[in-house]
């Protein structure tokens, strides 16, 4: 299949596998437009010329591929690292105007960038954060156990749940042992510990005056702090 061909379907079907597989062949990319050749198939772009936008895209492939590589040193895939960066070429592709003070491969550039840096945030975010129903361990009788289970109800059915010996005890030890001030008020009023009741992030947020997504943050600090405490002696 010729390049022209694949880009083609790049852009009408599914740009990130068959751009990372024409990659993986070893091709090398068309070489950029010159400044007249830019502007003329900009030009016919505006004018709802399809394939000037194919041109447009598959001339400026060689950014992508030299922006990806700075990043090769996050653990990302290269060639996935690619294909988000043609993401974010084709979003510059279909918001450049002509008349801007940068050429296209400037303003692609920044774009191509910001594409690979805000996948790059997100996976970070996702990897980093706790959900309260992953399992931390098990009951005398092998039952799979989460911080909601202990988090989730008053003192005396968490008793009663997990036989008297769970982890009541070992928790509130943990929520002042290893927890900061303002961490064991986030805890203490988020799950309602302590006789309170359990109050949602915003409530939170408003009754200590700072945001619903720095409670957020602060919570699962927290509850990473206590997840450590429990990894080891869960079962009993």
């Amino acid at each position: 299949m010729s390049f022209s061909l694949i880009l083609t379907s790049l852009l009408l079907s599914n740009p990130l596998v068959l751009l990372s597989s024409y990659v993986s062949m070893g091709n090398s990319f068309p070489k950029p437009l010159t400044n007249e050749e830019e502007a003329y198939y900009l030009s016919l772009y505006e004018d709802g010329d399809k394939e000037a936008k194919n041109v447009l895209v598959e001339h400026n492939l060689r950014l992508v591929a030299h922006i990806a590589k700075k990043y090769g040193n996050t653990g990302k895939n290269p060639d996935d690292l690619i294909s988000i960066g043609t993401i974010g070429l084709i979003k510059a592709v279909n918001t450049y105007k002509t008349g801007k003070s940068v050429r296209l491969a400037t303003y692609a550039a920044k774009c191509i960038e910001n594409e690979i840096l805000m996948n790059i945030r997100t996976s970070k975010k996702t990897k980093s954060e706790v959900s309260l129903n992953d399992p931390i361990g098990t009951d005398k009788d092998g039952n799979e156990i989460s911080f909601n289970d202990i988090l989730g109800t008053d003192a005396d059915a968490i008793l009663d749940d997990i036989d008297g010996k769970m982890q009541v005890k070992k928790l509130y030890g943990a929520i002042s042992d290893l927890l900061s001030d303002r961490e064991k008020s986030v805890i203490i009023m988020r799950f309602g510990l302590a006789g309170q009741n359990a109050k949602t992030q915003r409530e939170v947020a408003k009754e200590l005056g700072i945001s619903r997504s720095y409670i957020s943050r602060i919570e699962k600090k927290a509850i990473l702090k206590l997840k450590e405490a429990f990894a080891e002696d869960i079962v009993v």
